[in-house]
C-alpha cells in the first residue's frame, strides 16, 4: 500500500545546513501544528532521504499508550522544505492508494485502540514500531475511486467541525471582551450613565455555606434528594443522594449561584434540579439591589483573584468572609440586569454552538465507523 519508515534521529553532527523538521509535538489528530518547529543540520543526502512530500501521512511513533499512532496528513503546511524526525512514522502511498483515505483510516485505528494493541510500552512511553506498523493488516477498499470518495466525505465532515470550532472560539473571544468591558464600566450600554458606586459585597449579598449532612444517609441509588458536593460543580461522574431530614434553607434550585470552597473556587449557575447544599459548597444569595445573574459574571474575576492570592500547602479554602468582604464598584440594578441579559445571550449562543459541534463530531465518528470498515459503500 505504501512506503513506511521512521524519520531521522535527532543527532547534531555539525555537517550540512539547518533544516526544519517535524516531531510528535507537531502532529495532532488530523492537524499539523507549526507553532513549535525546530531545526537541525542535515546534509543534502540526509535531507532528501527524510524530506516530507505533500500527501505523506505522519504517525506519532513514541507517545503515551492512548495517543500512540495519532496522525495527520502533511500538505506542505511549512513554508520551507521540511524533514521528519524519528519520533514519527512516515507513510507514503504507492500508485492506486489514496493518502487521504489512509489518514482517515489510521485516525480511526488510533481511536479504537488498534495501534495501542501492537505498541511496545517502555515505562510511560509506548512505541508503535515501524516494522510492527508495516505488518499490520487492515481492510482497504480495492479501488482508488472508492478510497477517494470515502476520504472526501470524511474530509467534508472535518471541515464542518473545524468551521464550528472556529466560530465557537470567536464567540468565546467576543464574550470575554464583553465581560472585560461591561463588568468594569469601561463600556456603558445605551441609556446608562453616571459613576458606579463602591460597595462591600456583604451589603448586597449573603454567602450561605453548605451543611455537613451525615454520610449515613448518602446513597447512589436515587433515594431522597440529590446532594451538591464540590466535585458536582465540575462533572456528574459520581452523584450522591441524601435520604435524611434537612432544613429548607439548604435547598438548591435551578438558577442558584454556587461556589466551590475547596481547591479551585469554581462557580456555576445550578441547572440540575432540586438539590441540597452540602458542606464546602457555598450559595450566593442576592439581596434586592443585586441581580443574581449579573452576580455570577461579576464574581468570576474576584473568585479567581482570591484563589490566586490564597496560599496553601495542600488545598486552598474559601470562606464566606472572603466573598462578603470584597469591595468593588457596582452599577445600578437596571444596568446590572441589562449587562446580565447580554452576557446570558452570549452564553446561550455558545451553548448552542457547543451542542452543534458535539452532534457534528458524533455524526463524523459514526460515518468513519461505517465507511472505513466497509459497512457502507459509496462507490
Amino acid at each position: 500500500m505504501g512506503d513506511v519508515r521512521a524519520g531521522k534521529a535527532l543527532v547534531v553532527r555539525g555537517a550540512g545546513r539547518q533544516r526544519p523538521y517535524l516531531r510528535t509535538k507537531n502532529v495532532f489528530d488530523g492537524r499539523i501544528d507549526l507553532s513549535d518547529v525546530l531545526q537541525m543540520p542535515m546534509t543534502d543526502i540526509e535531507f532528501e532521504r527524510y524530506r516530507l512530500r505533500h500527501g505523506d501521512v505522519l504517525l506519532n511513533e513514541g507517545q503515551s499508550l492512548d495517543l500512540v499512532g495519532r496522525c495527520a496528513m502533511y500538505r506542505d503546511e511549512h513554508p520551507e522544505p521540511c524533514a521528519v524526525q524519528n519520533q514519527l512514522v512516515r507513510f507514503r502511498t504507492r500508485e492506486g492508494v489514496s493518502g487521504s483515505f489512509a489518514a482517515h483510516l489510521f485516525r480511526h485505528c488510533q481511536r479504537i485502540g488498534v495501534f495501542a494493541k501492537i505498541a511496545l510500552q517502555t515505562t510511560s512511553v509506548a512505541h508503535l514500531g515501524v516494522s510492527r506498523f508495516a505488518k499490520l493488516l487492515l481492510a482497504w477498499p480495492p479501488e482508488l475511486a472508492e478510497q477517494e470518495a470515502i476520504a472526501e466525505a470524511l474530509s467534508d465532515a472535518d471541515a464542518l467541525i473545524e468551521s464550528l470550532e472556529q466560530l465557537l472560539a470567536k464567540k468565546r473571544r467576543i464574550k470575554q471582551g464583553a465581560m472585560q468591558e461591561l463588568l468594569t464600566g469601561k463600556k456603558r450600554l445605551p441609556g446608562f450613565s453616571g459613576e458606579w458606586k463602591v460597595k462591600q459585597l456583604g451589603d448586597v449579598l449573603r454567602f450561605q455555606v453548605g451543611f455537613p449532612f451525615s454520610s449515613v444517609y448518602f446513597n447512589e441509588t436515587g433515594q431522597g434528594i440529590r446532594l451538591v458536593k464540590n466535585r458536582d460543580l465540575k462533572s456528574d461522574d459520581q452523584v450522591f443522594f441524601y435520604s435524611g431530614q434537612f432544613a429548607q434553607e439548604y435547598l438548591v434550585r435551578d438558577g442558584d449561584l454556587l461556589v466551590g470552597m475547596d481547591g479551585d473556587f469554581l462557580s456555576c449557575r445550578w441547572n440540575k434540579g432540586p438539590a441540597l447544599l452540602n458542606q464546602r459548597v457555598g450559595k450566593i444569595v442576592a439581596r434586592s439591589d443585586l441581580d443574581p445573574v449579573f452576580a455570577y459574571y461579576y464574581l468570576l474575576g474576584s473568585l479567581k483573584d482570591i484563589e490566586n492570592a490564597t496560599s496553601a500547602t495542600t488545598v486552598k479554602h474559601l470562606s464566606h468572609g472572603d466573598i462578603e468582604g470584597i469591595e468593588k464598584t457596582l452599577p445600578t440594578l437596571p444596568e446590572q440586569s441589562a449587562i446580565a441579559t447580554i452576557l446570558s445571550d452570549l452564553d446561550e449562543e455558545i451553548a448552542a454552538l457547543e451542542a452543534r459541534l458535539a452532534k457534528a463530531s458524533q455524526i463524523k465518528q459514526g460515518m468513519m465507523q461505517e465507511l472505513v470498515t466497509g459497512r457502507i459503500r459509496l462507490v
